[in-house]
């Protein structure tokens, strides 16, 4: 069973995530809207983990054994979790929560024994998507059946935005659209590098809508399936 899975984002009139040069500091509506979803998890990439969240990630020494590809379970009973997607291993770790959200890491099959072994060390769950590439779906049945997870935020970036989009796996849009015109050629909501006819033209329907504070417009959409 998949979770339900909502992409909860804040991004400019023309759909610029990138909020670093823009005249804002802090943006507390996106987090106030967020627990309003009421997820049992979050989601992000390894980009933005790397940026907001993840410790630098160690010189590592051997394992000193062959590690078995076989998902880690470090603490099934938490009560909500951070997803992080680290398809070759290169995210370091120096506490197996975020803001009390356990980690879960999703990684592929290519991953060296040695990280392996580090994440284990750590109290850091890790949950393998496939061989060599990632495989969405597979992941996200292994988060549910594993973890008991029933709902994620997908947070971004606009990469990993892109592939759950591309694979028909976002079930929902809840989207802040600050009050800036960004204009710039950074990351969107959704990017993605298949061409126009491979991706999915989604529809959507609106269930909410809402004037925040700060002009700040929230919207919220079910994809119709």
């Amino acid at each position: 069973m998949k979770p339900y899975i909502v992409c909860h984002m804040l991004c400019s009139v023309d759909g610029r995530i990138q909020t670093e040069h823009w005249p804002y500091k802090s943006f507390p509506a996106y987090e106030s809207t967020g627990r309003q979803e009421e997820a049992d998890a979050w989601l992000c990439g390894r980009i933005t983990m790397q940026q907001h969240f993840a410790a630098p990630l160690p010189t590592l020494a051997s394992a000193g054994k062959t590690m078995q590809r076989i998902d880690y379970v470090a603490n099934a009973g938490a009560r909500s979790f951070a997803v992080a997607i680290d398809a070759h291993g290169k995210l370091g770790w120096d506490r197996p929560e975020i803001d009390g959200d356990h980690v879960i890491t999703v990684l592929t099959e290519q991953v060296p024994d040695a990280y392996l072994a580090y994440l284990q060390q750590q109290g850091v769950s890790y949950i393998f998507g496939g061989r060599q590439q990632l495989n969405f779906s597979i992941a996200l049945e292994k988060l549910n059946r594993l973890f008991n997870i029933q709902k994620i935020k997908l947070e971004g970036g606009g990469a990993i935005n892109g592939a759950f989009h591309a694979e028909g796996l976002i079930d929902a849009y809840s989207i802040l659209y600050f009050p800036i015109a960004d204009g710039t050629s950074s990351p969107t909501v959704l990017d993605t590098d298949k061409k126009a006819a491979q991706l999915p033209a989604v529809p959507l329907r609106l269930i909410h809508l809402e004037q925040l504070e700060d002009g700040i417009i929230w919207a919220r959409y079910e994809v119709v399936k």
